[in-house]
């Protein structure tokens, strides 16, 4: 039976994932930051959820060794596990910065750094890196997320070329609106670590960020970004990039075909 690890599984696309795996006969690892989000996914039938923070690499360690001890595999990792710090560039603290980092870009290459040598052992394996529209374009307000993003593009993208001589294959989804709790995540983010009411962008804060949300063109449910883990773990030679909602890609053939000044007109009109 193939397996999978999945990281950040407490709620949105890493739970719908795992549930929706589990119903399509896929031997499940799902992780979460903290123990009562472990609880909650062995009540929902996972007997094997583990704890996993991607900042403790000794943690990261322990999980694949576990996994290991119980298949003697690992098929799939699906490095999910993030968050969206909200804020404009000049209001995001170099700590607040390096926090975002910390989790959605150093935890994610800590992850991939250690499953290379399992992947690299048993000769074959496939890594997904959960990316993002904002990996391809920028939004007004996201500046620290934006670059957690990029900088997942750009480390995929260079392993993919190291792994080129291997059965070993690096995969990018770039998903675009998803339900799930990412941005009351944002808001209260936001909250925490930007000084609002003495910020030049209060005004935009109010109305985009903390004020109530308006409808997202092309949402789509969280399954979506399953079924297209369920493809990728289903085909022998997966695609390096994967656009999941219509936002992507309209945004990423927008990108290609239009100047930088006209693409941010558009994207501040999103944004």
């Amino acid at each position: 039976m193939t397996n999978i690890v999945i990281t950040g599984c407490s709620t949105g696309i890493g739970l719908e994932t795992a549930k929706y795996l589990k119903e399509r006969n896929i031997s499940v690892y799902p992780t979460a930051r903290y123990m009562r989000d472990v609880e909650m996914l062995k009540s929902l039938g996972f007997p094997h959820a583990m704890q996993l923070d991607v900042t403790k690499p000794n943690q990261i360690k322990e999980v694949i060794s576990t996994v290991l001890e119980k298949e003697s595999k690992i098929d799939v990792w699906f490095n999910n596990a993030g968050f969206g710090q909200a804020g404009a560039v000049e209001d995001i603290k170099t700590k607040v910065l390096k926090e975002q980092f910390e989790t959605n870009v150093f935890g994610l290459h800590e992850c991939t750094r250690q499953i290379i040598p399992v992947m690299r052992k048993q000769g074959y394996g496939k890594i997904i890196q959960h990316s993002s529209v904002l990996g391809i374009i920028a939004l007004f307000g996201r500046g620290a997320y934006n670059a957690s993003k990029y900088a997942i593009e750009g480390l995929t993208d260079t392993l993919r070329l190291e792994l080129n001589d291997t059965h070993i294959h690096a995969v990018i989804l770039n998903t675009g609106p998803i339900s799930s709790h990412f941005r009351q995540t944002a808001i209260k983010k936001l909250k925490e670590n930007v000084d609002i009411e003495h910020s030049v962008f209060k005004e935009a804060y109010e109305k985009n960020l903390t004020g109530k949300h308006k409808k997202v063109p092309f949402n789509q449910e969280a399954d979506t970004v399953a079924a297209v883990v369920h493809k990728i773990i289903l085909t022998k030679k997966p695609k390096p990039r994967y656009y999941i909602t219509k936002a992507t890609y309209l945004l990423g053939y927008v990108k290609r075909i239009v100047s930088t000044s006209l693409l941010d007109k558009i994207l501040l009109k999103i944004g």
